[in-house]
């Protein structure tokens, strides 16, 4: 798995190389995904949260990643399944090309479901991870045409199957950043009142988070709980363990003050 600087393998800024089980691999590049995908949204006229739009559909990334791992040729010495992040495209590769009667074309509409290794498409059916219909690409295809994003690329590349996502990776960074702006200064405002009040008792992060209506856990820690950390409003209860599962997160003096009458105006 590798993040690479511009648009070409010239210069890596983030690379990982995992050996495991299947399921293993599976959660190591999702959660590759998470770090390296930006949550392009935007802040909407009376409501707290941001609407969030993933740069691909998470269920649709998982497909394809699933569809690398179970259709594999692993009879190919040294061979392997890549994600390949670049500014301007994401990269899936598996080892082997496209199984027997399978084109990349015919991926785009109906087709059957041919399974290079049957055991391993059946733990993962059995896990409830795909179908056995031979519609996970056309899902795919539905999913990212439901979330306006260009459907995949599908391709055969030396003797490896390829999926290509065409989308602006380093666009949708820009304009993340510019949105976390938009939101850290919203904290600054009656949602941190909100928050100071709810915490003047230890409360825990997910129920913060759950007075404000937010879904996204990540989200809520970048662009909520640690700016008012930051600004001294808020402290945790066990500063020397951050992430203990005895942790809360009570308002400070300042909190205090900032929540006060006259203090109205200092958000």
């Amino acid at each position: 798995m590798a993040r690479f600087r511009g648009t070409d393998k010239t210069e890596f800024l983030d690379q990982r190389q995992i050996r495991g089980p299947a399921f293993k691999l599976l959660e190591e590049a999702e959660l590759f995904c998470q770090r390296h995908f930006p949550l392009p949204g935007k802040i909407v006229s009376g409501r707290m949260e941001r609407v969030d739009t993933p740069l691909i559909p998470p269920d649709a990334m998982r497909e394809i990643l699933v569809n690398a791992l179970i259709h594999r040729d692993y009879s190919i010495a040294g061979g392997a399944v890549s994600l390949a992040i670049f500014d301007n495209r994401v990269e899936i590769w598996s080892a082997g090309t496209y199984p027997a009667g399978i084109t990349p074309e015919v991926l785009t509409r109906d087709h059957p479901s041919v399974q290079r290794n049957p055991i391993i498409a059946d733990v993962f059916y059995r896990a409830g991870l795909i179908e056995r219909w031979g519609r996970g690409t056309n899902r795919v295809i539905e999913m990212c045409r439901t979330a306006n994003v260009r459907p995949p690329e599908f391709q055969e590349i030396g003797h490896a199957a390829v999926v290509t996502f065409r989308v602006n990776v380093a666009g949708a960074v820009r304009r993340a950043a510019q949105v976390t702006g938009q939101v850290t200064g919203q904290v600054t405002g009656q949602v941190a009142g909100q928050v100071l009040r709810f915490c003047q008792s230890p409360r825990k992060a997910s129920e913060i988070q759950k007075i404000l209506g937010l879904r996204h856990r990540e989200s809520f820690q970048n662009n909520y709980l640690k700016p008012m950390l930051e600004k001294g409003w808020l402290e945790r209860t066990i500063p020397d363990k951050p992430r203990s599962r005895m942790q809360r997160y009570r308002t400070t003096e300042a909190g205090q003050e900032a929540i006060a009458p006259e203090g109205e105006k200092s958000f």
